[in-house]
């Protein structure tokens, strides 16, 4: 597909949309839009903050939102209750248009529980399942550790990463339901892809707001460890 078919937006909560909204500033999440300007098909990823808007920012720019991929079940990302305050989410989101919301079949329990939305509402994938926005497919890649079923989506030399893997480090481990062991081999089985695409995290926490996989491979300290041995004294449990 052209660059110029693709629809991309990578869009910082608290300065993008969501503005003034002290939570989404401190978080610092990112959401994304994907579509193909031809067919007018976009998807939304991980929309915590404010739902509403990033369907009114797709409207505007001439696009209709017709799927969500949730990278995993933290509030942050898809909604839900966290320090204190309540995050509408998907389930705002679904209340202004009726999208199926794809999320890995491991996490779909988990997402269904933070969020409210029945399960029946949910669509699970299994790892290397494909997402059709218009003329283009979404590759959904399992990559467990930081959740049971995080994932990450791979398109158009992209990979949204979530909270598997950021510019600088990756996810926590240490939250219900996260596995140290299952994160090494989630970051290797990234590390090793074939491809060398751009890579956007779950959050800015670096002083840029993507780079290239083999950049991260270079230069990201998680990377470091080659065997589980290795990862065990690196980032011990």
């Amino acid at each position: 597909m052209s660059s110029d078919r693709l629809y991309f937006r990578q869009l910082l909560s608290g300065r993008d949309w969501a503005v003034g909204d002290p939570i989404a500033t401190q978080m610092r999440n990112f959401a994304y839009l994907i579509g193909d300007r031809d067919s007018g098909e976009c998807v939304v990823v991980d929309p915590a903050y404010e739902a509403g808007q990033l369907v009114d920012l797709a409207e505007a720019d001439g696009m209709r939102l017709t799927g969500v991929l949730a990278t995993h079940h933290h509030p942050d990302h898809v909604g839900g209750s966290m320090m204190g305050f309540t995050l509408r989410g998907v389930k705002e989101l679904l209340e202004k248009t009726d999208v199926a919301v794809h999320v890995n079949a491991e996490e779909l329990p988990w997402v269904a529980n933070v969020t409210g939305i029945a399960p029946s509402e949910l669509t699970g994938h299994a790892h290397g399942d494909k997402v059709a926005v218009g003329g283009f497919e979404i590759e959904l890649l399992h990559t467990p550790g930081h959740t049971p079923g995080s994932q990450c989506f791979l398109f158009e030399d992209r990979l949204i990463a979530g909270d598997t893997l950021f510019v600088d480090g990756c996810g926590r481990t240490d939250f219900p339901g996260g596995d140290s062991d299952a994160m090494f081999r989630s970051l290797r089985y990234l590390a090793d892809l074939k491809s060398n695409p751009t890579v956007f995290p779950g959050h800015w926490y670096s002083d840029e707001p993507s780079a290239s996989l083999s950049h991260i491979r270079d230069h990201n300290y998680v990377m470091r460890p080659q065997t589980l041995e290795q990862w065990h004294m690196f980032m011990p449990s």
